[in-house]
This record gives structure tokens, C-alpha cells and sequence, in this order.
């Protein structure tokens, strides 16, 4: 992925129209414990204008593999892929960085 544009969540409700308008990829910094409503408001908006998004916790596919021999992460693996085949080909795929407080929002199509 190359180098996206951040923003701060802070002014995210300023510039988040524009985003999506323009069809831009971005990163929004500073969610802290605001990441499931941030990710609500971003899916929201990328709806709202007809387009299909994919939300997904980042690095989670590599828990997952780490742990495929248990049946846990079996049930992880599965999981993933069936998220991804019902959210198949979506304009936006909208990550969640949990631990860097931190959500990706890339558009996909061209």
C-alpha cells in the first residue's frame, strides 16, 4: 500500500465527505476508544453514497494462521473467509489497527 493522507479523527466530520466524494484512500489518526463508533460513521458515509465497504481488523489473518492447528483459529480462518466472500469486491475496505489506534480506509476500485 502506498503512502496515504492522515487525518485526524478529530476533524474527520470536516473532511470525510470530501474523502469519499474524491474517492480518496486515508488513514485516520488519534481514534483511541472511539474506533467502533469512527468505523460506524465511516461505513455509514461510504454506504450512504451506494457503495459497499469491507471492515476488518488488521493483521487478524495472521492470528489466525498462527493458530489454524486449533480449533479456534480453525474457526478464525473459516470465519475470514466467509466475511470476505459475502463481502466480496467492495469499493472500500475500511481496516481497524487496534493496537495503533489507527483506521485504514482504502478504495478499492478503479
Amino acid at each position: 500500500m502506498s503512502e496515504l493522507s492522515e487525518y485526524s479523527y478529530s476533524h474527520l466530520d470536516v473532511n470525510l465527505n470530501h474523502l469519499l466524494n474524491t474517492k480518496s484512500s486515508f488513514v485516520v489518526t488519534g481514534v483511541g476508544g472511539n474506533i467502533l463508533e469512527a468505523t460506524r460513521m465511516i461505513e455509514n458515509a461510504i454506504e450512504s453514497r451506494g457503495m459497499s465497504c469491507r471492515v476488518y481488523t488488521r493483521n487478524r489473518s495472521i492470528a489466525a494462521t498462527a493458530s489454524i492447528w486449533t480449533p479456534l483459529g480453525a474457526l478464525s480462518f473459516i470465519g475470514i473467509a466467509a466475511h470476505n466472500l459475502a463481502t466480496y469486491n467492495p469499493d472500500y475496505e475500511i481496516g481497524k489497527a487496534i493496537i495503533d489506534h489507527k483506521i485504514y480506509v482504502e478504495y478499492k476500485k478503479s
